[in-house]
């Protein structure tokens, strides 16, 4: 068996005493960004077609569907990974190269209501299996994403299937066929971004995450390693030039991370608290240069109407990604740097969903300014960088920069993810946020029992512990 699995399988079974505070802050810190997320995609028509399917094919009702019934585990997981990835508004790890919490949290959260297990315990297992995810995506390096393998869904179940397969108890043999499983199990494609398809594909990795370990858990057998063994998932789905490399048992997880700039990176380090939010409703790729054009305007005061140009270099590959000069359509403008630009220093609320209407791709301000814009790609930058310079109509420069690669301050993280979710769920927000401080006390129940009231439009006193 390959280290990398071995080292997924020890990972699992990790004491929770020994997990550092600021990755276990940052589970908790996503566990509620996702249920802000999960609750604001409710209305989604893929999330409704989804509660759907759920009703059609019943099963006993164990775990929590937002905005539905009770139901059995996989189907819970399936809905609500997808539900939460409807808005694309929830975390990113840029090493893992996906969303971590919307394909392993609604995994975890099912099994542990299933098993009447505690918050914490859920938090723990999402934290380790976001641990293992992101080892997997950097095993399969961008490379595989740029074959046109979406990772949140592929290396995410992974993640998904430690998590589910911890809650359950799994022991190590029962672990490594698990992980086997979802070696034949794992799916999902880029082909699908700008269709209900991007969103299932987080459902699909939840959903198989609870599969593959609750077959485990019955007895269910696979091959011995289905990650890096012969033929396995990682070798079958890296570019043709890398599989000599897998299959001579040269360990593609330090070429996966030598692709994310994180060679050094062991089983012991905890990667989770480089997770990044999203805190402006748009491609991730273009909040580099939206905050550093907020500490434009908050450090110097510019204006929108005093600019006569402006200059923004990127890593060049945003470039195909977010850089959509006329944007047709308010989908369109989530991922045009010309427009996000004029917005965020005309001082519109970028972290609303709602202001991304079609009529916002015609707003003839923004199409102004958009032309006094040039967008460089720089391979010097990083993928969390952006940097450029504002020329005034006096003639003088302002420089930008910010990188999201940047620590914040616990106090600042938790504020800015508060104003998020008071954006985008409203009322629920202080409901849901209330529970911040007591969810070392909450049963996983209590955290399901949250997510359907908070669905409902209810008030915070309704959000009180059940069991």
């Amino acid at each position: 068996m390959s280290d990398l699995t071995e080292g997924l399988i020890a990972l699992a079974g990790r004491s929770a005493d020994i997990i550092p505070s600021r990755a276990v802050l940052f589970a908790r810190l996503s566990l509620l960004d996702w249920m802000t997320c999960g609750i604001a995609g409710r209305n989604e028509p893929l999330a409704q077609k989804l509660r759907q399917l759920a009703q059609m094919e019943g099963g006993t009702g164990h775990s929590t569907i937002i905005c539905g019934s009770a139901s059995p585990a996989r189907m819970a997981a399936l809905a609500n990974g997808a539900t939460s990835h409807a808005l694309d508004y929830d975390d990113t790890h840029f090493a893992h190269v996906g969303h971590l919490s919307v394909g392993i949290y609604p995994a975890a959260l099912a099994i542990a209501e299933q098993q009447d297990l505690s918050a914490a315990e859920v938090m723990t297992a999402f934290l380790l299996g976001a641990e293992g995810a992101i080892r997997v995506g950097m095993a399969l390096g961008r490379a595989h994403y740029n074959l046109g393998f979406h990772q949140t869904a592929t290396a995410g179940a992974f993640g998904a299937t430690l998590a589910a397969g911890r809650l359950l108890g799994l022991n190590d043999v029962q672990m490594r066929h698990a992980l086997g499983l979802c070696g034949t199990r794992a799916s999902g494609m880029t082909s699908q971004f700008g269709s209900m398809g991007k969103p299932y594909n987080a459902g699909i990795a939840a959903a198989n995450g609870v599969e593959c370990a609750t077959l485990a858990h019955l007895g269910f057998t696979s091959a011995d390693d289905g990650l890096l063994g012969h033929q396995g998932f990682v070798g079958a789905h890296i570019p043709s030039e890398a599989r000599t490399d897998v299959d001579a048992g040269a360990g593609m997880q330090d070429a996966g991370m030598q692709d994310a700039g994180m060679q050094d990176a062991g089983m012991d380090d905890y990667l989770f608290p480089d997770n990044k939010y999203k805190l402006h409703a748009c491609c991730h790729g273009l909040h580099p240069m939206i905050e550093a054009l907020l500490a434009a305007h908050q450090m110097s005061g510019v204006t929108f109407d005093e600019i006569s140009a402006f200059i923004l270099e990127t890593n060049p590959r945003w470039l195909a990604v977010c850089d959509i000069k006329a944007p047709r359509t308010g989908l369109e403008v989530k991922f045009s740097y010309n427009w996000l630009a004029g917005m965020t220093l005309r001082g519109d609320n970028t972290g609303d969903d709602r202001l991304y209407q079609d009529a916002l791709a015609g707003d003839e301000e923004l199409r102004a300014f958009a032309n006094r814009i040039t967008v460089i790609g720089n391979d010097a930058l990083t993928d969390l960088q952006a940097r450029g310079s504002l020329t005034m109509r006096d003639g003088s420069s302002l420089p930008i920069w910010f990188d999201l690669a940047d620590p914040l301050a616990e106090d600042v993280i938790i504020a800015k993810l508060r104003a998020k979710s008071d954006t985008i769920i409203g009322e629920a927000s202080a409901a849901i946020w209330d529970l911040y401080p007591r969810l070392q006390d909450l049963g996983a129940r209590d955290i399901g029992h949250a997510l359907s009231l908070g669905a409902g439009g209810t008030g915070r006193a309704e959000l009180g512990v059940t069991s």
